[in-house]
C-alpha cells in the first residue's frame, strides 16, 4: 500500500473519491459526468490521487455465500505480552491465511480483529483452533459470528458530513 503523502485535496478531488467509494467500477466518462469535469481532467485527478496514496485499489463486492462460503466471523485475538515485539510479523502471517478477508490492528485489550469467511461452523472452529489459537504468539481468541453486513457508504452525502459535528 502506498503511504499517503499529505496531498491537499479540494472539493472536486473529494467528489471523485466519494463517487469512487460509492461505485469504483464506473467508467471514467461516467465519473467525469458525475463530478462535472472533462474525462481527461478526471483521469488526471484520479491518477494524482493514486500516486499520492489518497486512493488505493478498487475492490469487488463478492458474495461469498454464492461461492460456498456462507459463514463470516470476526475473531478477536489477544497476543501474549512476550509476542508484542513481533506484532508486524504476526499481522503479515495472518493476513496471508486463505480464509482471512480483513485484519485490523487495534489499541486496547484486543490486539487484532480478524474478519474471516468459511464454509461451515466446523471449518470456522478448525480455523480458529488450528490457525489462530495454536500460534505461540496468541494468548486468547474470541469469535463472533457475522449474521449480516450492511455497506454504509450511502449514509453520508460526502466527506464534509463525516467531518462535521456529531449530534
Amino acid at each position: 500500500m502506498v503511504q499517503a503523502q499529505n496531498r491537499r485535496t479540494d472539493p472536486i478531488d473529494e467528489s471523485i473519491l466519494w463517487e469512487l467509494r460509492r461505485d469504483a467500477s464506473q467508467t471514467n466518462a461516467a465519473l467525469a459526468a458525475r463530478v462535472g469535469l472533462s474525462p481527461s481532467a478526471t483521469h488526471a485527478r484520479v491518477r494524482a490521487l493514486r500516486e499520492s496514496g489518497a486512493l488505493g485499489s478498487a475492490h469487488a463486492d463478492v458474495d461469498f455465500a454464492a461461492l460456498g462460503l456462507p459463514l463470516q466471523a470476526i475473531v478477536a485475538v489477544k497476543l501474549r505480552a512476550q509476542a508484542r515485539p513481533a506484532i508486524k510479523t504476526y499481522a503479515e502471517k495472518v493476513s496471508r491465511l486463505p480464509n482471512v478477508l480483513n485484519l485490523f490492528f487495534l489499541g486496547g485489550q484486543t490486539d487484532f480483529l480478524i474478519h474471516v469467511v468459511t464454509t461451515s461452523p466446523e471449518q470456522l472452529r478448525d480455523f480458529v483452533a488450528t490457525r489462530l489459537s495454536m500460534d505461540p504468539a496468541v494468548a486468547s481468541t474470541e469469535t463472533q459470528i457475522v449474521f449480516d453486513w450492511v455497506r454504509t457508504s450511502a449514509r453520508a452525502a460526502g466527506f464534509d458530513d463525516m467531518r462535521g459535528p456529531i449530534g
